[in-house]
């Protein structure tokens, strides 16, 4: 019993519950239950079967119980007054305090979701401060290595991924390269990568958060990629040890030789388009050699492409770079797109030719632009932020290779016709003729002088038009009112009053594009559970990460930041687009128009809060997809999803 009651202790909460109250019941039922097994055993010892005897022992049980509920009671009250005293003013330690929980990094949000964010909206504004990285270095937001047909990601424990560990003030490391200190303040900037140059050999947190950064902070040497699960915020300021070396020139690659036996974690067959492997066979030709290739995959897309983040003065460019997004890219004479895009599609490319290549998103400045000297304060802005691709070559490492067209680059008009018109002759205008004579007698029809000067019946046009659009309108009510409610659905889930309640509905939304497409989730089944079924039916790999994320988010103690909540619809949005993209026009349009996902329990009760003007996706009583005593959701009406 005492193991017990340390065992609870030591796995319960740190605000203890009752803990007054807790301690009377367990104190008053020990003694009372002690109280009568004692009586039992000298009754039982010394009994007598007689009615004297009998009633004897009943006085003197409740003769003990009445003397031991009067010795509780006062202890009782007397340990209310006195334990304030001497009870410890220390916090309660357990050991969840003591054991830190191992890194899920598929619970977190990779940076390139958020990269036209910054590219456009962010354009302008001051993210990052730093004070003495070399004129031309880069900065290191995370290297990606992963990709499942919808986001490029980071990785941990895959081959050649390497592993995050804790990170402190002292990170070993075998090269003796000197290091040099950066002094970094975060200004505008979000989410739980960590910018870095180089590579690191310690963080110092020195901002008001420095405890709480420093024990949430990670590191992975492979990758060189360092990250804090407490999140980055406005004004935290850390101190950076790092050793930062001149990247080589291209000649320099050029004349050395790709390490294309270097590991990288396995790239799933359906993540890729075959745009992928075709665009690749056009750009590389007849070239065997791994180094011409990369080159060649990158001229390509450099000489093709159309630079543009979307901007009022560039041409229209989608974001994102899931398969979808890659795919139209490729088909594309003129490919538009910006860094993400390229340099997602060019490390494809080049995975697909056999040559190592992961992407990498960080900030550098303009080098035609930027006059600063080492170790002047380099004020980073929106319009830094850059993607890259790295591929492994021997002597130097992972290099960094860019694929970005040039800004001058335009969309080309269509050609004009080369033949000159001949200037118009004008004519001497024939005279009008004269009107004939009226006959006598003739009426004219009174339909001939309702009409206008020029001839035209507008009372006629306007019975054809009505003749006409009135049918098409009822044709088309139907479509049009399903349409309509599914996008009044849509809204209401992302602008849902709580931000956990817009990731649900985002789940939401993919289960009924999924329904509406033809796949049958079970009413009962968890997210985790819907996405297995998503990936066995409709080969979306994409929905796993994003159940998991939903969970994570539901189910977490704290409300996630909107920023989160973007990049999450951001994925939906790009994962419907590739469940959409794989499928004929015919079918497509089909899904778009089926009842399916209106119909049912959860449809009927949406429905209803559309009606009442209520968010889809916020929580009521046994909505909230809280986990119950099986594991599974309680009320289940999110799909659990």
């Amino acid at each position: 019993m005492a193991a017990g009651l340390v065992a609870t202790i030591l796995l319960g909460t740190v605000e203890p519950a009752l803990p007054v109250g807790q301690g009377l019941v367990a104190g008053v039922v020990g003694l009372l239950w002690g109280a009568l097994r004692v009586v039992e055993a000298r009754v039982g010892r010394h009994s007598v079967a007689t009615d004297s005897s009998r009633e004897a022992s009943r006085r003197l049980r409740w003769y003990r119980l009445r003397t031991g509920a009067t010795i509780l009671g006062v202890g009782a009250v007397a340990a209310a007054f006195v334990a304030p005293l001497v009870l410890p003013a220390a916090p309660r330690t357990v050991v969840r305090d003591v054991i830190t929980p191992p890194l899920e990094l598929h619970e977190l949000v990779s940076p390139l979701v958020g990269f036209r964010k910054l590219a456009k909206e962010q354009r302008e504004a001051e993210v990052l401060r730093v004070e003495g990285l070399p004129a031309g270095a880069r900065l290191r937001l995370a290297t990606l290595d992963t990709y499942d047909g919808v986001v490029y990601d980071a990785s941990s424990g895959q081959p050649g991924s390497g592993v995050y560990t804790r990170a402190g003030e002292e990170i070993a490391t075998a090269d003796t390269t000197p290091s040099r200190e950066l002094e970094v303040e975060v200004l505008d900037l979000s989410g739980v990568w960590v910018p870095g140059a180089g590579s690191v050999t310690g963080i110092t947190w020195t901002g008001a958060r420095a405890d709480q950064l420093a024990d949430s902070t990670y590191y992975n040497v492979t990758t060189r990629t360092a990250l804090a699960t407490a999140g980055l915020q406005p004004g935290d300021t850390y101190r950076l040890r790092a050793q930062i070396t001149a990247a080589p020139t291209e000649e320099d690659l050029r004349s050395g030789r790709i390490a294309v036996d270097t590991p990288l974690p396995p790239l799933p067959d359906d993540a890729v388009p075959g745009s992928v492997a075709a665009k690749a066979a056009q750009f590389m030709g007849e070239e065997t050699d791994p180094v011409e290739r990369l080159f060649a995959l990158r001229d390509g897309l450099v000489a093709s492409g159309i630079f543009s983040s979307g901007l009022e003065d560039q041409a229209p460019s989608r974001p994102g770079h899931s398969a979808d997004r890659v795919d139209s890219l490729l088909a594309e004479d003129e490919m538009v797109g910006d860094d993400e895009q390229f340099a997602v599609a060019l490390a494809l490319m080049a995975q697909q030719a056999g040559i190592p290549a992961r992407v990498v998103m960080g900030f550098y400045a303009d080098p035609e632009t930027d006059t600063r000297q080492d170790g002047e304060t380099y004020t980073v802005t929106g319009a830094d932020v850059h993607a890259w691709v790295e591929v492994p070559f021997e002597g130097h490492g992972w290099a960094p290779v860019d694929a970005v067209p040039d800004e001058d680059n335009k969309i080309q008009p269509e050609p004009k016709s080369e033949q000159v018109p001949k200037p118009p002759v004008l004519e001497d205008p024939e005279p009008p003729e004269e009107p004939a004579d009226a006959v006598a007698g003739d009426v004219q029809d009174e339909d001939d002088e309702e009409q206008d000067p020029e001839g035209f019946d507008w009372g006629l046009a306007a019975r054809i038009a009505a003749a006409v659009l009135i049918p098409l309108a009822i044709l088309l009510a139907p479509a049009l009112l399903v349409l309509a409610l599914k996008a009044r659905r849509r809204l209401f889930r992302r602008s849902a009053p709580r931000l956990s309640d817009r990731v649900a509905g985002g789940w939401r939304e993919v289960l009924d594009a999924a329904t509406d497409l033809g796949a049958t989730v079970p009413g009962g089944a968890t997210r985790r559970e819907a996405a297995g079924v998503l990936v066995a039916t409709l080969e979306a790999p994409g929905t796993v990460p994003l159940a998991h994320r939903a969970d994570a988010t539901v189910f977490g103690a704290a409300e996630p930041s909107p920023q989160e909540v973007e990049a999450y619809w951001a994925e939906v949005d790009a994962l419907l687009g590739g469940l959409h993209a794989r499928v004929p026009r015919r079918q497509r349009w089909r899904a778009r128009l089926s009842l399916r996902s209106l119909r049912g329990a959860h449809g009927w009760s949406a429905l209803r809060d559309l009606v009442r003007r209520r968010p889809a996706g916020a929580t009521n009583p046994g909505e909230a997809g809280r986990l119950g005593s099986d594991g599974r959701s309680d009320g289940r009406t999110e799909g659990e999803a």
